[in-house]
């Protein structure tokens, strides 16, 4: 009975509960899940870092930056009012293991995309699409981002563009316990996709080749399973069951 109420006792999400939500880990959701986000987003960062700099390398690093820039604040800001929901939602000991649950489940659902084995996560995209139709309108009014502002505001409307790894990421940032550090490990999960991001707005069909590999594909679905099997609430029950 001991063993029982101190698995409990750590995932609540003012205690241990929260030990596979850490920044590293979101970094690493970001740097893994590349491989997505070069398919969602890889064509607009290339519109952006390539199109508009007028053949100054210089200038087009700079408008893909401000782009990338704003698409992480969108993470965070998504990040803050999902956090919000989900601190009323794990109030309790019951709450906490449901939204645990079911940012595991997620994540696994996340590596299955990511590896091209299960496309399961279609169905969130679908269902983002419906704010998409609203904000559609809005960016195609944004290009050409030639300019900081421009540049900046696409990246903060794009960041809403229906995606499985950031609905994902979402929900396993919820679990959190609280909204600030839910924007956090958003922010955290973003800084870790602008490598890939940043790369393909200068070099996107290099990039782009590189990510849809198939061993690179598999092999960043199999990390992100990993990470979904990790947040599950047996690992607490296992190692907080003696």
């Amino acid at each position: 009975m001991s063993g029982r109420k101190s698995a409990l006792k750590a995932l609540t999400p003012t205690q241990s509960m929260t030990e596979a939500l850490t920044y590293s880990t979101a970094v690493l959701l970001g740097l893994l899940g590349a491989t997505h986000c070069v398919g969602m987003c890889g064509g607009i960062a290339a519109t952006v870092g390539v199109s508009q700099s007028h053949g100054r390398t210089g200038r087009g690093l700079w408008l893909t930056l401000c782009y990338n820039l704003g698409r992480v604040a969108s993470y965070t800001l998504a990040g803050a009012l999902i956090g919000l929901a989900g601190h009323q939602l794990s109030g309790g000991a019951t709450g906490a293991v449901i939204l645990r649950t079911l940012a595991g489940l997620l994540l696994i659902g996340m590596g299955l995309y990511v590896a091209q084995w299960w496309q399961i996560i279609n169905w969130l995209e679908r269902g983002g699409g419906l704010l998409w139709r609203h904000l559609r309108p809005l960016a195609a009014r944004l290009l050409p981002a030639d300019t900081t502002p421009r540049a900046l505001a696409l990246g903060l409307v794009w960041g809403w563009l229906p995606c499985g790894l950031v609905y994902s990421t979402l929900l396993w940032a919820s679990a959190a316990g609280s909204w600030h550090k839910s924007a956090l490990l958003m922010t955290a999960f973003g800084v870790g996709t602008l490598p890939a991001m940043i790369t393909t707005g200068l070099l996107a069909q290099q990039v782009r080749t590189l990510m849809q590999r198939q061993g690179v594909r598999q092999a960043a679905g199999l990390m992100i399973i990993g990470f979904g099997i990790y947040t599950l609430p047996i690992t607490a029950w296992i190692g907080h069951g003696h």
